[in-house]
């Protein structure tokens, strides 16, 4: 009978230690929970989409394996990885064909206006008001240009874009003052619009753009680079109506 008490009991004490250990969080050297944080956040990463500013008025965009350029201009590195190069106009710091020949892989596509789409004799013209589908992603074409200044004129057909890639719509300004087409705007997730002022809408003005889209979300850009500063960003940062990253360039978000 006691060798039966001290055989329950010896039982009963390995439930509890058994019970204490299951309840204890795991442990492990620091490099391993490092790791194992970064390979999540490389999973969810994969699971969005990526949006890498690389200064002035220049974007990269990725989800699952499609890669989109917008305006590349003064690249440090040569990737070759766009699925598609969009770019909205001819001026020197919008087309590039240096850049764009960094980024260009064997099957990579232009989208652009029509000047740009002549000076590299091939590509996609796109239009304002018109849309074109290539490799699973919708690219509309939205009027781009000046009301009280002649750097961008309406009558050049210069773009802007609206690129419906996932289940996001992400609208890229391009240089252009705030017009009543994009006023006009809807169902916008993230909204990237230039604050420098001069050849564009300036910090208030954009703001303004914003009480109008109603964007989820908002980026800055022409400013750091030729005209505009980082008050800029920051002065559309207090004023815009709705959520606004200010990035420096190199910087990548989720989204």
């Amino acid at each position: 009978m006691r060798c039966l008490r001290l055989l329950l009991l010896g039982l009963a004490l390995g439930l509890v230690v058994c019970g204490c250990k299951k309840g204890q969080p795991e442990t492990g050297p620091p490099e391993r929970k490092e790791a194992i944080e970064e390979q999540q956040s490389k999973k969810e990463a994969a699971m969005g989409l990526m949006l890498k500013w690389l200064g002035h008025a220049s974007f990269r965009i990725s989800h699952e394996e499609t890669v989109i350029y917008i305006d590349p201009w003064k690249l440090k590195d040569s990737p070759h990885d766009a699925t598609l190069v969009l770019v909205s106009h001819s001026h020197g710091d919008h087309y590039s064909p240096d850049d764009i020949e960094k980024v260009n892989g064997p099957d990579t596509k232009l989208i652009a206006s029509s000047d740009v789409a002549a000076k590299e004799q091939r590509g996609q013209v796109l239009m304002p008001g018109l849309s074109v589908e290539l490799e699973g992603v919708r690219i509309s074409g939205v009027p781009a240009y000046n009301l009280n200044k002649q750097f961008h004129p309406r009558e050049k057909s210069w773009v802007g874009f609206i690129i419906d890639l996932g289940s996001k719509r992400i609208y890229y300004a391009g240089d252009t003052d705030l017009t009543d087409e994009m006023k006009a705007l809807k169902d916008i997730d993230l909204a990237l619009l230039p604050v420098g002022g001069k050849y564009t809408m300036n910090a208030e003005e954009a703001a303004e753009a914003t009480r109008h889209i109603k964007p989820g979300q908002a980026i800055p850009y022409h400013w750091g680079d030729i005209v505009g500063s980082r008050n800029d960003a920051d002065k559309f940062a207090e004023l815009a109506q709705c959520k606004v990253t200010v990035m420096t360039p190199g910087d990548s978000i989720s989204f």
